[in-house]
């Protein structure tokens, strides 16, 4: 059986390919690529035939944050709805994160959630392993047993790691197995009972602050920590100017050090706050026009490495409470592809290189065999119209959450298509 993709946009950072090509699939990988016509000649002989005029066509999406809650919060999400969810934002491999119920600190949770993936997903599912038992910050959990198990890193990512000699000796095990230590860069004691960040618009609406300096700091400490330690530190979403900075400062010392963004800490302020929204509460939390700035800069010359939306899920009971006692966090796999492409709009990044910080730059980070669409690549595909134009409805995401703040934005750029392995998993014409 073959499926033939005609007529598009292929943007393929990976090999360096962007035009009009057409792509042959066959038993799940792409046999042949080539500029358009060429491969007309089979379509006679193609099961499927899928017209791309119009649209861009790119590897599937690569998030390598995000938060599906099960096991012990599927009320919020599922492994499934998650993603569902992922396939209509046209991501097509996901990496879920340790802080569930029981954590992912062991051999067992690890395999749990692969076999729920493997049985329910209808994208690739990659586990991320916890870096301290139970993510109390006391113990380091069985990393080489993780890595066996199928972890592609290590995070206690909603919690930092306080523990000085703790994240030292983490990060040596993340040398000695090769995978990198994923850190939620926040020093605890700045931030206690805060949320929102700490400036005029906290101060005027009568909430706590968190301070940058409580994630520069962290951030700080953990680069002077890899000096001796070897291993690989990747910055989880990155919101801070001066965070940036030092990540800038270290990549040119060549220290083995990366990040990523969320879409929302591009795309809003803390003046989002102002009406109380509690959708607008996350941690880290929408910083200022400054952090942004920096931020736009750090995309535009390669500081900042990927974009990632930290999707956290939450049911209505936890948002619809007063500011300060509701959850952190907002779903972000659908709305991801129309806020990177406002960054285009800007001219901050090509096209081009939005797409690579979306699928083989997450690739290469966490070693995976996805992000690229060569001959003889696994067929994970998206495709999409960066020109269309509508407004975000909430009630009509596929995650089991809607807590978003973006419900009514008027955006560009919406996911026609998504492919994994040749398959499609998602269709907008059958919404």
């Amino acid at each position: 059986m073959k499926t033939l993709i005609k007529n598009g946009r292929l943007i393929d950072p990976a090999n360096n390919r962007d035009g009009l090509y057409d792509i042959l699939i066959e038993k799940k990988k792409v046999l042949a690529v080539e500029e358009k016509g060429k491969l007309s000649e089979t379509e006679e002989n193609a099961s499927e035939v899928i017209d791309a005029e119009g649209l861009v066509v790119a590897p599937g999406f690569i998030d390598m944050h995000v938060h599906f809650r099960e096991p012990g919060f599927e009320y919020k999400e599922t492994i499934e709805t998650g993603c569902q969810s992922a396939a209509a934002g046209g991501f097509t491999s996901v990496a879920v994160m340790p802080n569930t119920d029981p954590v992912n600190d062991s051999r067992s949770v690890t395999e749990y959630m692969l076999r729920q993936a493997k049985a329910k997903g209808v994208v690739n599912v990659y586990a991320i392993g916890a870096i301290t038992q139970g993510l109390k910050g006391e113990r380091l959990s069985e990393m080489g047993d993780l890595k066996e198990a199928g972890v592609v890193a290590y995070s206690d990512d909603g919690r930092p790691v306080m523990n000085n000699e703790l994240m030292r000796r983490a990060f040596e095990y993340s040398k000695m197995f090769g995978l990198p230590c994923i850190q939620h860069s926040e020093m605890l004691d700045l931030t206690e009972g805060g949320c929102m960040n700490e400036g005029h618009v906290s101060t005027e609406l009568g909430l706590k602050g968190m301070p940058t300096e409580a994630e520069d700091i962290m951030v700080y400490r953990d680069i002077a920590l890899l000096t001796k330690t070897g291993g690989r530190l990747h910055v989880a979403h990155i919101s801070s100017g001066g965070a940036v900075e030092l990540v800038r400062l270290a990549k040119a010392k060549g220290l083995p050090v990366t990040c990523e963004v969320a879409p929302h800490h591009f795309a809003l302020t803390d003046e989002a706050v102002r009406g109380y929204d509690t959708n607008t509460k996350m941690s880290p939390p929408l910083r200022t026009q400054t952090d942004i700035d920096a931020i736009k800069e750090g995309l535009r010359d390669d500081t900042i490495d990927i974009i990632a939306t930290d999707h956290a899920p939450h049911d209505v009971a936890d948002k619809q409470v007063e500011f300060n006692h509701a959850c952190f966090g907002i779903v972000g796999l659908e709305t991801a592809l129309p806020l990177t492409l406002g960054l285009v709009e800007e001219k901050v990044l090509t096209l081009a290189k939005a797409v690579e910080k979306l699928t083989s730059k997450p690739a290469q980070l966490f070693q995976l065999d996805r992000g690229a669409l060569g001959v003889g690549d696994v067929a994970d595909i998206v495709l999409f119209d960066p020109n269309a134009e509508y407004s975000i409805d909430v009630k009509k995401f596929k995650s089991r959450s809607k807590n978003s703040p973006f419900d009514g934005w008027k955006v560009k750029g919406k996911v026609m298509r998504t492919l994994v392995s040749g398959k499609t998993v998602y269709s907008a014409s059958s919404d």
